[in-house]
């Protein structure tokens, strides 16, 4: 309490002599913005006296829903950072990939596809990305956008300002994946890259549609008609659903929370029936849904894990906390893996069995060596 700025001060100085890095960023907590200290001015006299881009972040206990912190930070990217350095490198097959967060190590798995095409990420924002890549990220071609709820106000800036057009995309399933990259090379054939991207686009996709169902078929007979809840939300809501069902899954029900307009539409052309499609799912409404065996998995967030747990029902994490990566065309075949080892685990047959002591007497009950007969 009126000190906290002077403090913040030789906080960014001694991180700057020890480190030098690239950039500070200083984001406002609850109790900074409470007592109003002014963390901007601090950023702009540190920048200015340690020739170190200090970027102050306004949010505040990230102030609301993780959507608004999200969008918020993705403000301070554009206000402070990207359009700061001129790339000398610049080349027409530069891309951007916006809202991608690089969970369990999921891009490693489709950069390399992108490599193989010669596509170059300029950014990838937020998963993996430096400093230097954000600041030059104006000048890619072409942009993808994998989670729209989190940065799309970022791509519609950046497409107002440099000219970059975008496309909202998945890399969850074969289908999605292969779709993401031939609208990646459309883009960029159109903003002045060579035709013969599309031709070399084609062939990778062939090649490696191919590898990824013949790993699939050794999961997609133990896993056509199964029943699945998805309880998440956001683009995971129809890109998920989308992948489970190329491999013949039913999809019983998933969540919409936390889904834009456009993820809403993409699920109701997916889907049968609307009622399939819910906003906030109750415990008590879940529990019953796997209770009653409508489901064989239930595939949400670990908060919900324990619910299926005590429905005796297999369950698999797919948000942020999991330990697979499910992208691409190697992720379709993870994911089919992880699906077939948890519906299939002989646990599940011996926890829904009747404890010993609820099962009904033997015939025959030896006492002391004799049989008393029940």
């Amino acid at each position: 309490m009126g000190h906290s700025e002077r403090k913040l001060f030789k906080a960014i100085r001694e991180i700057n002599e020890a480190y030098a890095p690239a950039a500070v960023f200083v984001y406002a907590t609850c109790v900074t913005a409470l007592i109003g200290d002014d963390i901007e001015a601090v950023c702009k006299r540190a920048a200015k006296k340690f020739g170190l881009p200090v970027v102050p972040v306004n949010a505040p206990g990230f102030v609301g829903s993780k959507n608004l912190g999200n969008k918020l930070a993705g403000e301070a990217l554009l206000d402070h950072i990207i359009g700061t350095v001129e790339p000398d490198d610049a080349r027409p097959s530069d891309i951007n990939i916006l809202g991608e967060f690089n969970l369990s190590g999921e891009f490693w798995q489709v950069r390399p596809l992108l490599d193989k095409l010669g596509v170059r990420v300029r950014a990838c924002i937020l998963g993996d990305s430096r400093y230097l890549d954000i600041a030059t990220a104006h000048r890619a071609r072409a942009a993808m956008m994998v989670c729209s709820t989190a940065l799309i106000n970022l791509a519609r800036k950046m497409q107002e300002r440099w000219d970059i057009p975008y496309f909202e995309g998945s890399f969850y399933g074969i289908t999605d994946t292969s779709e993401a990259l031939r609208q990646i090379a459309g883009l960029l054939v159109k903003q002045g890259a060579g035709p013969e991207l599309i031709s070399r686009t084609e062939a990778l996709i062939v090649e490696e549609e191919a590898r990824a169902w013949r790993r699939l078929e050794v999961y997609r007979p133990r896993l056509q008609g199964k029943r699945v809840l998805l309880n998440t939300g956001g683009v995971k809501s129809w890109s998920v659903a989308h992948a489970l069902m190329e491999i013949g899954m039913e999809i019983v029900g998933t969540s919409i929370k936390k889904s834009t307009d456009n993820d809403k539409e993409r699920l109701k052309q997916m889907l049968t029936n609307d009622s399939r499609m819910s906003g906030a799912t109750t415990p008590r409404e879940l529990y019953s849904a796997l209770s009653d065996h409508k489901v064989d998995i239930m595939l949400s967030g670990g908060r919900t894990q324990f619910i299926a747990l005590k429905a005796k029902m297999p369950w698999l994490d797919i948000n942020q906390e999991r330990q697979h990566s499910y992208a691409g065309y190697h992720g379709i075949v993870e994911l089919a893996r992880q699906i077939d080892l948890s519906i299939h685990n002989p646990i599940w047959a011996q926890v829904r069995e009747p404890a010993p002591w609820e099962m009904a007497p033997a015939r025959g009950d030896v006492r002391g060596g004799s049989a008393t007969v029940i």
